[in-house]
């Protein structure tokens, strides 16, 4: 069955969805804050973040929040994590029974809430869902075959998901573990952008397995503190996103942490990549997360160190790997 989809944010993932999307015949409207993005998208049928890419002339792009999601059979939420709220405030009043799909991974840095927090606190009644797991916009948009996860509490939501945008391109597994796969997908980023610091400084393959292997235990540990289950994080949603986004040059993460272990600084890094870095805006909040439940975390508390207080990057990996003697 043919749908109506609205698709909130006209960056790399939220076009990259909507090429995908319209590719399988469904009707695509793709909201932006930007007129020059949206006649970018209308008159040339290009993405910025997507030069690979052609926009199939049947999307239609608008800045016009309320024409974008009007008559709608469901809406996928595309925008930085950092403009969650403020972007669904503009449109709560528009929905009706439609459901809304969270596809931004990270937290609201004032609350310390996952994204499905802050849309359920503005709308009580909504019915959510979450969409993450090891997919570069880059190449999904290319059609390159790619596996992920709709999670939510609804069934009727994981099987519209998984019918609306499952092919032989895209494969949609389903969960109820919400809050697993959200925190499984904000907290790779912090990973990746570990990752990126070790491969500028030019350690080995070594280390880049000790390094997603013991960042997969710090994610899980949070990660089930905070509600999560243990086997989500060696799902896609966990182990899989966290592979993508820590080997591959796709990621902006990943490229942010090259810049930081070069020597740039933050703001330098933040202008370099040119796109939203989730993993900069997300290492405090996990830092305060790790305290607030009383779990040690120590890969975050060092990189948190490394942008924050000063901390040498190659002394970071030296602080590391002398810690106490433990049991894995």
């Amino acid at each position: 069955m043919k749908r109506k989809i609205c698709i909130i944010g006209s960056g790399s993932w939220g076009a990259a969805l909507a090429i995908h999307i319209a590719n399988m015949g469904h009707s695509v409207k793709l909201w932006s804050f930007s007129q020059e993005e949206a006649d970018l998208i209308n008159n040339e049928h290009k993405c910025k973040f997507l030069p690979m890419a052609t926009m199939p002339k049947s999307i239609k792009c608008t800045t016009d929040i309320e024409e974008a999601v009007v008559g709608s059979d469901m809406i996928l939420h595309v925008t930085p994590s950092k403009f969650t709220r403020d972007t669904v405030k503009k449109y709560k009043d528009f929905v009706e029974n439609q459901p809304i799909i969270l596809c931004s991974k990270g937290f609201e840095a004032d609350t310390l809430y996952t994204l499905e927090d802050v849309v359920r606190e503005e709308m009580p009644n909504a019915k959510l869902g979450v969409l993450t797991g090891p997919s570069h916009a880059e190449e999904v948009s290319l059609g390159i075959p790619t596996a992920i996860v709709i999670a939510s509490q609804s069934l009727d939501v994981q099987y519209s998901v998984q019918d609306t945008l499952m092919n032989e391109n895209l494969r949609v597994y389903t969960s109820s573990d919400v809050k697993g796969a959200e925190l499984g997908g904000a907290l790779k980023n912090i990973i990746a952008f570990c990752a990126g610091i070790i491969a500028e400084l030019k350690l080995g393959d070594n280390t880049f397995a000790a390094l997603i292997t013991r960042g997969l235990s710090e994610i899980s540990r949070l990660g089930v503190a905070m509600g999560g289950n243990h086997n989500t994080f060696y799902g896609l949603s966990g182990l899989g996103d966290l592979i993508v986004t820590c080997l591959s040059e796709h990621s902006r993460n990943r490229r942010a942490g090259r810049c930081i272990g070069r020597g740039l600084s933050v703001e330098e890094t933040k202008k370099e990549v040119g796109m939203t870095i989730e993993s900069i805006d997300n290492i405090e909040v996990a830092y305060k997360l790790s305290q607030k439940y009383n779990i040690e975390m120590p890969i975050v508390n060092t990189v948190y160190d490394v942008l924050y207080n000063g901390l040498e990057p190659r002394e970071a990996v030296t602080k590391l790997m002398t810690r106490d003697k433990k049991c894995e």
